[in-house]
């Protein structure tokens, strides 16, 4: 369900969705509170109020940071991954003015294809491309008919082969990071819901006697649980959502692969 969220609405959109639905229902809530049990406009019951609520919301502020600072660290790791995945096939593309003509082109073809499947395959809920595994062996098989004559050849050769399987590698992190990082479990899910209902709850219930300055209230506090319940939904997934890891390394190697060669 995050995952659909994020990947279809926009983070604005979904920012406005989330504002609307939990700030503008507790208004609602508020509104019927207050005149079914009028008693609650009083501040008789403000002692244990303000208690519960400071409590409720010193765990909830804890918790929350420390769910936002998890989740914010597979994001980097994700973006590491992705910034390695891209350097190394920049290397390899650098390496292909090495060979001879010929084995060159080959490799630059092979190199390029594989980098447009693996863009292709990029968010793609951690699924494997046939296209970017046969582009993969294709690759393998450019490298594997080149003759190399020179001692810098040979060198780079095998720094080639090195780096393709650090790519191959780097790729099979990708897919299973795309797949199994999927967000909070749902016992955290349940503990997240929770504690963000009895902050809301608290306030809701705080006795104030106008109504223009508990409105108030309830709105800061509904738009700030708003709000962590939008950054946790986009940081639930590494790549997909507003704040996820791009592509862009692999499109720079998809530039410097296609960028003209200066004689």
């Amino acid at each position: 369900m995050s995952r659909w969220l994020v990947s279809h609405l926009p983070p604005g959109l979904l920012l406005v969705v989330l504002i609307v639905v939990i700030a503008g229902g507790s208004v609602l809530i508020q509104r019927y509170v207050r005149r079914r049990f009028p008693a609650l406009t009083g501040d008789e019951h403000n002692d244990v109020t303000k208690f519960t609520y400071g409590f409720i919301g010193f765990i909830y502020a804890f918790f929350i940071g420390f769910v936002v600072s998890s989740m914010w660290s597979q994001i980097n790791t994700a973006d590491a991954n992705a910034r390695a995945e891209g350097a190394v096939a920049v290397e390899m593309a650098r390496g292909i003015a090495t060979f001879d003509v010929p084995d060159g082109d080959r490799i630059r073809h092979a190199l390029l294809d594989y980098q447009r499947a693996a863009i292709a395959e990029w968010g793609d809920d951690g699924v494997r491309s046939p296209e970017a595994d046969a582009a993969l062996v294709r690759l393998s098989a450019a490298y594997g008919q080149v003759a190399a004559r020179t001692d810098r050849q040979k060198t780079v050769l095998a720094t080639s082969y090195s780096n393709l399987d650090a790519i191959s590698q780097a790729r099979t992190v990708r897919l299973l990071t795309d797949r199994e990082d999927a967000g909070p479990p749902w016992p955290l899910w349940a503990v997240i819901v929770l504690t963000s209902v009895m902050v809301l709850g608290t306030v809701i219930i705080y006795g104030v006697e106008k109504p223009v300055m508990h409105y108030p209230m309830v709105v800061i506090v509904g738009l700030i649980v708003a709000a962590n319940l939008f950054l946790i939904l986009e940081l639930s997934h590494p790549y997909v959502g507003g704040i996820s890891t791009t592509s862009d390394p692999l499109h720079e190697v998809v530039a410097v692969l296609t960028r003209p060669t200066t004689s």
